[in-house]
């Protein structure tokens, strides 16, 4: 049943009855009226190689792949070296967070998650030497990066002492269940604790201790063999392989081959804790979180006391975690607030309901060792190995498969959640995958938005409620299931939701990673694109749009919230045709924007 014939056989007229109906969206919806919430045009869908942002307001670029990080960096040439791309801001920014230090100075820590080979070297990636390697390195992980407001405006400080360029190779702590297991030591590190490096940082989460969580996501794709290896089930459940995706770290540091160091691939897909206001602080990995492809960390402080955090794991039929920690949060307090993520209980989440109501109930279903079936004889010895192989083990419990969990973002009344599921062409194809209630939809080119409310609006809880905010889709190519939920139509489509997050005032922000094509099933929908959506009523408008191949990713706004910072990853990609941000012939370059208003007023007010 689609959601239309949904609407009518329960007698609700339109959208704004469905999310009156929905028992989540009664307890979100408070007492705003529909149009208070957004006070700007929605503008129309763009093909051009440029940002676009309603009437009133100003888009201009911060920073830029290879843009100075210090006072005696080089300027950026396509033919920098890796010690200059060590000084310099990291490719492809994605997930990001502003800290605030005073009114005048704050830093910004952004994820640069990989690198495109056709830009980031002169000869686009063929022959890659020893220093090819060092610089892709460099090019990855997080650019941390003062900021000073001059004239009115955020602007970068490349003289602040905070400043910093984590890489690939930076030293590294693993702590949690996993560390010092036998599967995480390697020759160079019999200790199993000291790893080298984070890379493929896909989104982001921050703490109320003032920490930055950067997530690893497609860290499989850097792995290669340089000679036969057995592939085992382990591997390829991360999608390990012989052959990685031409990055050829593999072929100057052995760390990435695995015939050679069959280890390292453990060491990688978890969520890193980073300490900004302290540049000679070590990055921790929280393995209680779990080993997956890791979008973000959206955390919730629960009323007594427990950290909870969200993560989605980035892949088609994966799934949606909760972590609970075992310590509370001290308000006011930092360092006693600083090993949280240390130890903790991760779940699993198993959706169920009726079909075609899109709505239903949900159980977090434990991953602790010992318990659910996770025992030696169902393959796991320890707590540790629960954790190294955490999709394994949400199989086993019985976890719901999803269409690619992306970034999960905490409603600012701390009591719902919701979750982008960006696509999956795997849908009702794969017997692993077939359609279920939370994922109504055969293949699904356009994604969804899933929201959920804990029970008693206790994060601890274990079972929940949910339904679907807006599923994505064409109503002028299809009818059904395809053409979307009514809160889609043909003024603001979109395709593969992908960032999300909030801003103090309740406003939704979606940021989209799709098909740019504009043609057959995306007719209609331009470049990748940034909407804004009111969580009561369903209301969604189009509030900027990205240049050519782009995907607009990671948010941030300063305290008052007169100022959204929003990440351009990679124009141009595939040798598209596009010069963002600096036009001409430039190649074009990722780049985090800066978007105010020309009165000075709050970003979508």
């Amino acid at each position: 049943m689609n959601r239309r014939n949904f609407l009518r056989a329960t007698g609700a007229a339109g959208t704004v009855a469905f999310f009156a109906a929905t028992p989540v969206a009664q307890a979100v919806a408070g007492t705003m009226k529909k149009s208070e919430l957004m006070g700007f045009e929605a503008i129309p869908i763009s093909t051009a190689d440029t940002v676009i942002v309603p009437k009133g307001y100003v888009a201009d670029p911060l920073i830029s792949w290879g843009d100075a990080l210090f006072a005696n960096s080089p300027k950026f040439s396509q033919s920098n070296d890796s010690k200059a791309q060590e000084m310099q801001y990291g490719d492809n920014t994605d997930g990001m967070t502003f800290f605030p230090i005073s009114d005048t100075r704050a830093v910004l820590v952004a994820n640069n998650e990989y690198t495109n080979n056709e830009y980031l070297y002169p000869h686009q990636g063929e022959n890659i030497s020893a220093d090819d390697v060092r610089k892709s390195q460099a090019a990855h992980a997080v650019s941390i990066v003062e900021l000073v407001k001059k004239d009115g405006k955020w602007q970068v400080n490349t003289e602040g002492r905070l400043n910093r360029k984590l890489t690939a190779y930076t030293p590294m702590e693993m702590t949690g269940p996993a560390a010092g297991h036998d599967l995480l030591k390697t020759k160079d590190d019999p200790t199993g604790t000291k790893i080298l490096g984070t890379y493929n940082n896909c989104a982001n989460g921050q703490t109320p201790w003032g920490t930055y969580l950067a997530c690893e996501e497609n860290f499989n794709g850097y792995f290669a063999a340089s000679k036969e290896v057995e592939l085992t089930d382990e591997y390829k459940r991360y999608g390990v392989k012989e052959k990685d995706w031409g990055y050829d770290w593999w072929k100057h540091d052995d760390r990435f081959d695995i015939a050679k160091t069959p280890n390292e691939p453990n060491r990688f897909g978890w969520v890193v804790e980073i300490d900004p206001m302290n540049p000679n602080s070590t990055p921790k990995k929280r393995s209680a979180l779990g080993r997956f492809k890791h979008e973000n960390a959206a955390m919730a402080i629960n009323d007594d006391g427990h950290v909870v955090v969200y993560l989605g794991d980035d892949e088609r039929g994966e799934h949606l975690y909760k972590f609970v920690s075992k310590n509370k949060y001290k308000p006011g307090t930092h360092s006693s607030n600083l090993d949280l993520l240390e130890e903790g209980t991760l779940y699993v989440a198993k959706l169920d309901g009726k079909e075609g109501e899109l709505k239903g109930n949900g159980q977090w279903l434990e991953l602790t060792f010992g318990k659910n079936g996770l025992t030696p004889e169902n393959g796991f010895n320890s707590q540790a190995e629960v954790m190294i192989f955490a999709r394994k083990a949400a199989t086993h419990v019985g976890a719901t498969t999803m269409d690619r969990p992306e970034w999960v973002a905490v409603h600012p009344d701390n009591k719902h959640v919701f979750c982008t599921l960006t696509n999956n062409k795997y849908r009702g194809v794969k017997d692993t995958q077939p359609v279920n209630v939370a994922n109504p939809r055969v293949e699904n080119p356009y994604g969804h938005i899933i929201r959920w409310e804990p029970k008693g609006g206790d994060h601890t809880a274990t079972d929940f409620d949910w339904d679907l905010f807006v599923m994505a889709g064409n109503p002028e190519v299809h009818k059904g299931l395809m053409a979307g939920t009514d809160n889609v139509n043909k003024d603001n489509m979109f395709n593969s939701p992908d960032g999300l997050g909030f801003d103090a005032a309740g406003r939704m922000w979606i940021m989209t990673d799709g098909k740019y094509s504009n043609k057959d099933n995306f007719a209609g929908m331009g470049n990748n694109q940034m909407l804004c959506a009111d969580p009561k009523t369903g209301e969604i408008r189009r509030f900027l749009t990205g240049p050519i191949a782009c995907e607009v990713t990671g948010l941030t706004f300063s305290p008052d919230y007169k100022t959204m910072f929003v990440g351009i990853q990679h124009p141009g990609e595939g040798l598209a045709p596009s010069h963002f941000p600096e036009g001409g012939n430039a190649i074009p370059r990722s780049t985090v924007m800066r978007i105010t208003r020309k009165d000075g007023g709050v970003i979508g007010a």
